[in-house]
């Protein structure tokens, strides 16, 4: 009684900070995405400060 749905390709989301991308169906049928973060700030290396 239950149909099988085609699933419709989704092309690659892209945001300010992060990217989105259409994973392949599970077993189960759901679709899911993955979401790839990008920095939000840079990280320098420590330096002790001079003395005075």
């Amino acid at each position: 009684m239950s149909e099988q749905k085609t699933v419709t390709e989704v092309p690659e989301g892209q945001a300010r900070f992060f990217k989105t991308r259409q994973m392949k169906p599970n077993e189960k049928g759901y679709v899911g995405y993955e979401t790839i973060w990008e920095p939000f700030q840079k990280e320098a290396p420590y330096e002790t400060p001079k003395r005075p």
